[in-house]
């Protein structure tokens, strides 16, 4: 039988192969990470606000698979405020996304992201 941690690690591997990387999942909760690479940057060469809005995409069917329901549905909202760089080729782009309210037909899920020294870079919030 699968665990949770498995299930999590192979749903993330089949939406972004060999650049995401989850550090941790419990029902609800999941960490991961991206090592910053050039088709993430914008033309200044730091994190692109396209990528952070994916992660949230990405980040919020994570956290509603974290909880059991793989087949996660439709996005109905998905917001992002950037406060930061997230950094540029090289550096380290890192997530937890948590999945707040689960509902009969809806998730509610929010995402803070940071760098490597722990500086808040943006939020956002997926529903679902």
């Amino acid at each position: 039988m699968a665990t949770l941690d498995s299930l999590i690690l192979a749903t993330a591997d089949i939406l972004c192969p060999s650049k995401l990387k989850v550090t941790a999942a419990r029902p609800g909760t999941v960490n991961f990470e991206l090592d910053i690479q050039k088709e993430h940057t914008n033309r200044l060469n730091i994190l692109h606000g396209g990528t952070l809005a994916c992660m949230t995409d990405l980040g919020g069917s994570l956290a509603v698979a974290s909880r059991g329901l793989f087949a996660t549905g439709v996005s109905t909202d998905l917001s992002v405020t950037y406060l930061n760089s997230g950094g540029k080729i090289g550096d380290t782009v890192r997530a937890e996304v948590t999945c707040d309210k689960f509902g009969k037909t809806l998730a509610h899920t929010s995402i803070r992201f940071t760098n490597t020294q722990n500086e808040l870079v943006a939020r956002g919030s997926h529903t679902k």
